[in-house]
């Protein structure tokens, strides 16, 4: 017999996709966020993506996919997780302090016309607010990914897909489900094929 609190876990994560899946809002969001992600490769422009925690975690997993591959063999995406070097990040920690952890790596790493993708789940990490002040400036196309109301990084980014949840795993289980179809959306349209 299963634990319904394990049926409960599950029924609570559909839930959340649902609702955002129901938003016409967010699936618009999604489109142009989309979009936005193949003009910026068409032009020959790079993804660079940041969060803390769980959300560099997420932002590790979706540059491997476009690095690597998602759905079908094709040539490598360039794609920039923030969130690997570890003689960097301690160095910019050290000497800047942790709000600049990623701030300094746009400046060195990104150009205008780049996409940065801000990853944060409560929409209020400082690290990650920092880095889309400093994308902004520089010119870069910036996206938000969040939860609950967006918090201080909806007027700071282009697009910002909120996923319809404060509960942080659930927050986390959409950003993925997102990245996904991100990477997939962008193979689609680059190289015209399909799993």
């Amino acid at each position: 017999m299963t634990d319904p609190f394990l049926l409960e876990q599950i029924q609570e994560s559909l839930a959340v996709k649902q609702r955002f899946l129901d938003d016409p809002l967010a699936m618009d969001t999604l489109q142009r966020v989309c979009d936005l992600a193949v003009a910026v490769y068409r032009s020959g422009g790079k993804l660079l993506i940041a969060g803390n925690g769980g959300s560099a975690a997420d932002a590790q997993h979706i540059a491997g996919e476009l690095v690597s591959r998602f759905f079908f063999d094709r040539p490598a995406l360039p794609a920039l997780a923030l969130t690997t070097d570890t003689s960097i990040l301690t160095a910019i920690g050290n000497d800047y302090g942790y709000e600049r952890l990623f701030s300094r790596q746009l400046e060195g790493n990104g150009k205008a016309g780049d996409l940065f993708l801000a990853i944060s789940t409560s929409g209020n990490s400082p690290s990650i607010l920092e880095a889309m002040i400093t994308a902004r400036r520089m010119g870069l196309h910036v996206v938000a990914l969040t939860g609950g109301s967006g918090g201080q990084m909806v007027p700071l980014c282009d697009l910002c897909l909120i996923l319809p949840s404060t509960v942080t795993p659930r927050i986390q289980e959409g950003h993925i489900l997102v990245g996904h179809l991100l990477c997939a959306f962008i193979e689609r349209s680059l190289f015209g094929q399909t799993a």
